[in-house]
């Protein structure tokens, strides 16, 4: 679950319109839904993933959309998994993880990635706690991230708590940390290819349901693409752009 305002389309009232989608791994939107003006994320989280069918599948999000009702709707409804971040919003669930003995639990994934002048570091722990005080949570999970940029030789380190449905026979350490990291990659991958290949952020188109409209015909092409193998999206339209039945074929409109 990833939120993006589109910060060039500003109402009449002042307000930036902002979209709650639902991604898949590859990148792929499933859906995507507009946050009423009046409301936040949290009363777009059921009705965007409603008509979807999430059996088995595992669903990722940030703090905000960690609420109790969407545990419960996801393992009891929707047949799915969560794995959902803590902060403050949960200041006492979000104290017991923290204060558990994080210390005395083994690393148990390990993994180093650098581009774009950053290098980063991410460890995992993870430990089974009965009985935590959230639906359907089973284990809890300590998420260290260190960066370094390479230019200035800046180092951060952001220590990041978590909890899953999914229990430790379920999915491996290995595969929590992919998970994980899948989410902060694809909310990055995609709010980056929307907003400098397609210059969403700065479309003025304001009106009625024009912005939620053109993000999803923006959605359309980089899932048609991402579908097609192609991973640099940029160099994907300039290739479509070239020859008019191109974008045609690749749509399947032969």
């Amino acid at each position: 679950m990833d939120g993006k305002s589109v910060r060039g389309a500003v109402r009449a009232d002042g307000r930036r319109v902002h979209l709650l989608s639902a991604l898949r791994g590859d990148g792929v939107v499933l859906a995507q839904r507009e946050v009423d003006a009046k409301s936040n994320e949290i009363t777009a989280f059921r009705p965007l993933l409603d008509p979807l069918d999430l059996t088995g599948a595992v669903v990722t999000f940030d703090a905000l959309l960690t609420q109790t009702d969407h545990a419960r709707f996801l393992v009891e409804e929707k047949g799915a998994h969560y794995i959902a971040v803590l902060k403050g919003n949960h200041p006492t669930l979000h104290a017991l993880v923290k204060n558990l003995p994080w210390k005395e639990v083994p690393l148990m994934d390990r993994t180093r990635t650098a581009a774009h002048g950053r290098d980063e570091i991410r460890r995992l722990k993870a430990v089974t706690v009965p009985g935590l005080p959230f639906p359907h949570a089973d284990q809890a999970l300590q998420i260290v991230r260190r960066r370094g940029t390479v230019r200035t030789g800046k180092v951060t380190l952001e220590r990041v708590y978590a909890i899953t449905s999914l229990t430790a026979h379920q999915a491996a350490p290995a595969d929590l940390a992919e998970r994980v990291r899948g989410h902060w990659a694809i909310e990055n991958r995609e709010h980056h290819v929307r907003d400098v290949t397609f210059g969403e952020d700065a479309s003025r188109v304001r009106t009625g349901n024009a912005p939620r409209a053109m993000a999803s015909l923006r959605n359309l092409a980089i899932g048609a693409l991402r579908l097609a193998g192609r991973d640099n999206i940029a160099e994907g339209l300039r290739h479509h752009a070239r020859d008019m039945t191109r974008p045609l074929a690749t749509l399947g409109l032969t």
